[in-house]
């Protein structure tokens, strides 16, 4: 069964840092590009970093550019996502999704085929 599992989210102030994982089973993620959106209560789903399966090719969106980055340990078959520099506006529910096509990274979220069902971010004082 192929499934994604995200964690490492939680209550952070601003200025903080967490890293989140997303764990893939029932597949090998290396053959997946992966990407990383989150979705604010009443607001829509936004992409906000994705990475091929070899790790050579990553993108951003402007939101987070220069505070979040995407990796990947093909090993441990997870992705990860260190958010530094954190802001209330960044508290969601962070999820990540993978897609068949490995050389792939792109942060529209009807590419993605697989969906993890989400971790927390609270960024608040």
């Amino acid at each position: 069964q192929l499934q994604l599992v995200e964690s490492g989210g939680g209550l952070v102030q601003p200025g903080g840092s967490l890293r989140l994982s997303c764990a893939a089973s029932g597949f090998t993620l290396n053959n997946y590009g992966l990407g990383w959106f989150r979705q604010a209560p009443g607001k829509e789903r936004e992409g906000i970093s994705c990475i091929t399966g070899s790790g050579r090719n990553t993108n951003y969106a402007d939101s987070v550019k220069g505070r979040f980055t995407v990796s990947r340990d093909n090993a441990k078959n997870t992705v990860y996502l260190q958010m530094n520099n954190l802001k209330p506006e960044d508290t969601a529910d962070y999820y990540c999704a993978a897609l068949p096509l490995s050389r792939l990274c792109s942060i529209t979220s009807s590419r993605y085929n697989f969906w993890g069902r989400g971790t927390q971010v609270t960024v608040s004082s």
